[in-house]
């Protein structure tokens, strides 16, 4: 699917570029109600172009670019767009306030502008894009059973933007080799589909793509229904999990280089993250004085990178320290405080946790840490478990982005099963890219203070 998915983004990024240069131009044209010169529209497009390099990054921030956004819809566009373009003319403000190197002072025009910008790039996105048959749906049958077949089924059916409608199911179940291929040729015959999605993991289908190969050259179009999955989700389907994934998918070897670079990045940003974030360290400790005279910092036993247990340090923000001691109700018996209701709902609890990071216990981007009891109740539960901490452990990651139950301050082995999914999509995915795609929506949250 991620080729069939990458020219929608493509198209929408040049397009997006197109509409914030003639909104500009209609932007001039309105101000005076004349038609710009060639020389006034060049002097504002210089600085502009600076400022559309910034504003891509804020779509790119807000999901607008993101084939799971795209598909599954997570949030109007209306009101996605709108929050964008705001935030986006706020930059503009502090750019021509901060770097007056341009001459040009455009108070009026901004406003003009994010009114502009916001229908141009609305009708862009919601009314052309649309016309040029990105978002038409073609025919696809399935090939394949099982529950993540049934989500992403149900995904694809149910989702106004997806590119594929699924028209028709095989299942393998008993049918034999020669049975699976007529009922894939029935179903091609009776649907004319533009796409097969297969589950290439099922033995039976991976024998009977020799002989469907020749659909390649009526135009059909052949896509792993797990890669797919993937795609769709954003989380890796567990029941392809063995020794071989592992194997294939978490090499240490190969991303040597990207290690060290993540390191160097790591130590610094921490060493001034944390250097800066010392302010807040007074007010936070007179603040739990005067509520209970209890200490300023917690210390948790944590499990991190090759099943080592480190100490992890926080602001308390509970009336104690279990150290994740949930007995037998699975549940923590202490509550949180007032103050730390202030530090977890800020997530000024876990900026000491810059520390661990440069120590080298944790890293910026990573699955967060586990306490030693219940990583040995989930390596018992969930198969595959330990592959988690083949990596340093993070202050956020792509759980914490888009996993909406995780488990905390308790034990859940289901929600933890479904979070370990997104945590082996990052060990499987990452890069520098998504650490900084990571990071970035990391802020966006904590701006916005959503999933907090």
């Amino acid at each position: 699917m991620t080729p069939a998915l990458r020219p929608r983004t493509l198209v929408l990024f040049v397009g997006d570029i197109v509409f914030f240069v003639f909104s500009l131009w209609l932007s001039l044209f309105l101000r005076t109600f004349e038609a710009p010169s060639s020389a006034l529209f060049m002097a504002h497009l210089r600085p502009f172009s600076l400022l559309f390099v910034a504003w891509v990054g804020v779509f790119f921030i807000a999901g607008l670019y993101e084939s799971r956004s795209i598909i599954l819809e997570r949030r109007a566009i209306s009101a996605t767009l709108l929050t964008a373009q705001i935030v986006n003319m706020i930059i503009a403000a502090l750019f021509f306030f901060f770097i007056p190197l341009f001459g040009i002072a455009p108070k009026t025009l901004l406003f003009i502008y994010l009114v502009v910008s916001f229908l141009c790039v609305f009708v862009w996105r919601v009314v052309l894009f649309p016309q040029l048959g990105f978002q038409k749906k073609e025919n696809a049958i399935v090939v394949g059973a099982g529950r993540e077949i049934n989500e992403l089924v149900e995904a694809l059916n149910v989702a106004r933007h997806a590119p594929a409608h699924i028209a028709a199911i095989v299942e393998p179940g008993a049918l034999s080799h020669h049975s699976l291929v007529l009922a894939v040729d029935e179903a091609v015959a009776s649907t004319r589909p533009r796409f097969i999605i297969a589950d290439f993991t099922n033995q039976e289908v991976a024998k009977a793509f020799p002989e469907l190969y020749n659909y390649l050259s009526r135009g059909v179009r052949f896509f792993d229904a797990l890669t797919l999955y993937e795609e769709v989700f954003g989380r890796v389907p567990l029941s392809v999990l063995d020794e071989r994934w592992i194997a294939s998918n978490v090499s240490r070897s190969s991303n040597r280089l990207y290690d060290m670079i993540k390191r160097i990045m790591d130590v610094g940003i921490a060493s001034v993250a944390g250097m800066v974030s010392l302010v807040a360290y007074p007010f936070v400790l007179v603040a739990l004085k005067l509520q209970d005279g209890g200490s300023l910092f917690v210390k948790l036993d944590r499990v991190g990178k090759n099943n080592q247990v480190f100490l992890l340090i926080k602001f308390r923000s509970m009336s104690g320290n279990d150290n994740a001691d949930y007995g037998t109700s699975g549940t923590t018996k202490l509550v949180v405080t007032p103050v730390g209701r202030i530090l977890r709902t800020s997530r000024l609890d876990e900026i000491v946790q810059f520390w661990n990071v440069v120590k080298g216990d944790m890293s910026l981007i990573g699955p967060r840490p586990e306490a030693p009891a219940l990583v040995e109740l989930y390596e018992k539960n969930i198969p595959y478990y330990g592959a988690r901490h083949l990596i340093r452990p993070g202050l956020s990651g792509w759980a914490q982005l888009y996993h909406d139950n995780h488990p905390h301050h308790g034990t859940e082995v289901e929600l933890t099963r479904e979070k370990l999914s997104y945590d082996l999509y990052y060990i499987k995915h990452r890069s520098l890219l998504l650490d900084i795609t990571i990071a970035l929506k990391t802020i966006k949250k904590l701006v916005t203070r959503s999933g907090i």
